[in-house]
């Protein structure tokens, strides 16, 4: 009895540290919570306010003579018809081609530095095109006419012009969208790439799979999130791109942003200014539908990595 006794005693004790240590674990858990709140308050400031106001303006209708404002569906269909339409799958169009073109030859790429096994070289590549995803705009668009332009360097030594070629079409601001895409998907897609276990290609040489069976396999299916990952990032940069396109085509290729800055500027009609918010309510939903489809499959994807 004087055992049992004993044992009770000493469990109990042994029992007790964890439960004394419990509360400050508890009251850990809020003042931890309350670290997020200036992330949280940026965020509803910074992101929320500005969707808000996007959806009442995209909503709401002037009248001209009283200047009262009322609830209307006028400025979101205006915007899904004639040339607004057009617009916005026009920029639906360069964004999937470009954004699909970058994401090849960034994994390409990528793969490169990563097999090469040099840190070095992956530095220094990481490094460059950390510089060049951030490198657009006006800047971009006049490199790019004074190397391909009619008058431009190439194309007047290569004799590009009588091959038909114009920098100032569809697949001209391709070519330019991919300067900055295909930079930022080396920076997406190296980490994942990095993370392939070396077991899992040993493994698949061991059962006697050649290395296009281990890329189609196992590699690209367990890279399939990640890509997708990466393909939307690019989609949406190349979506919401404004100022190379501005710069070096202008109005002659149908583009969402150009129509939005044309509608708040009064270029087209005056008064278009709520036609431009129903146009960047379009993007906003656009980019909710490619991130609604990235999300499960980026989950899906994390249990490899981990």
């Amino acid at each position: 009895m004087r055992s049992m006794t004993t044992a009770a005693v000493t469990s109990g004790a042994d029992a007790a540290p964890p439960a004394a240590s419990a509360a400050p674990a508890r009251r850990r858990r809020p003042a931890a919570g309350l670290t997020a709140v200036p992330l949280l308050a940026f965020t509803a400031i910074g992101f929320g306010a500005p969707v808000l106001a996007m959806a009442l303006g995209a909503f709401s209708v002037k009248d001209p003579a009283t200047g009262a404002s009322s609830f209307s569906f006028a400025n979101l269909t205006a915007s899904l018809h004639g040339p607004y339409l057009t617009a916005l799958l026009g920029s639906v169009e360069l964004s999937a081609v470009s954004a699909a073109l970058a994401a090849v030859l960034g994994l390409l790429l990528a793969q490169a530095v990563v097999a090469f096994g040099s840190r070095t070289l992956r530095d220094a590549v990481l490094t460059g095109s950390g510089v060049l995803a951030n490198f657009g705009g006006v800047p971009l668009a006049f490199a790019f006419v004074a190397t391909l332009g009619n008058s431009g360097v190439l194309t007047r030594h290569l004799g590009l012009a009588d091959a038909g070629w114009s920098l100032y079409s569809f697949w001209g601001l391709t070519l330019t969208y991919l300067y900055f895409l295909v930079p930022l998907m080396v920076l997406t897609i190296t980490p994942a790439l990095e993370g392939l276990r070396v077991q899992w290609h040993e493994a698949a040489r061991n059962n006697g799979a050649t290395r296009w069976q281990y890329w189609r396999h196992v590699a690209l299916p367990v890279l399939a999130p990640s890509l997708l990952g990466g393909f939307v990032l690019l989609f949406g940069s190349a979506f919401a791109a404004y100022a190379t396109a501005a710069a070096m085509v202008g109005s002659s290729i149908p583009l969402i942003t150009l129509q939005i800055a044309d509608a708040i500027s009064g270029n087209v009609l005056v008064g278009q200014e709520n036609v431009a918010l129903a146009l960047s309510l379009d993007m906003v939903v656009v980019a909710g539908l490619v991130m609604a489809v990235h999300l499960p499959l980026q989950r899906r994807s994390a249990r490899w990595f981990d």
